[in-house]
């Protein structure tokens, strides 16, 4: 089976009137490797505090979504296309920034959703794309699903990829490294 990646949204956990202890305990519970941390809507100081208390419940990789500046509180952090951007127009120079600024020891995950993105992300120093989305989801709008072509994309990376948007836990791939599962963590 695919290792999971654990999506903590945590206007998903507001909205579920959830606590990230309950969250890491689902994560527990369908074994999960990773979990990534996204807050859109609070404040830095917030986001540190909830990172320091992932931290200490949860003992298996732990990435920030967005907030470069906390890497220091866990193992690495994911960025998005439009997030690189605030660092610099062209990617590749916003990769390196970012890698330069987290350093060599932090996971560093971008998101991606073609095969040009796929092939601009070989030539970067990052651990991990995300690949998608799989399919529409009620969390977040998407621009672009992928449905089966997802896996033959992801075949297409040098990295390690993360099969993002939609994915379910029985979902399977050939190419893809980890299934990203955020609200459907929650449907048994």
């Amino acid at each position: 089976m695919i290792p999971l990646y654990a999506l903590c949204d945590q206007a998903t956990l507001d909205a579920r009137n959830l606590s990230l202890e309950d969250f890491v305990q689902l994560s527990h519970r369908y074994n999960a490797s990773i979990i990534q941390y996204r807050n859109k809507s609070s404040d830095m100081e917030t986001v540190k505090k909830n990172l320091i208390a992932l931290r200490h419940s949860w003992e298996g990789i732990l990435i920030v979504n967005d907030a470069v500046d906390l890497a220091p509180f866990c193992d690495g952090v994911h960025l998005g296309q439009e997030d690189l951007q605030r660092f610099d127009r062209d990617i590749g120079k916003a990769v390196t920034i970012v890698r330069h600024r987290i350093g060599r020891d932090k996971w560093l995950g971008i998101s991606t959703h073609n095969q040009e993105e796929i092939f601009q992300a070989n030539a970067m120093d990052v651990n991990y794309i995300g690949l998608g989305a799989y399919r529409s989801t009620l969390t977040k709008e998407v621009s672009t699903v992928l449905g089966e072509s997802l896996d033959a994309l992801a075949e297409l990376s040098n990295h390690d990829v993360a099969a993002i948007g939609g994915v379910r836990l029985d979902d399977t791939f050939k190419h893809v490294a980890y299934r990203v599962i955020g609200s459907a963590l929650y449907e048994d």
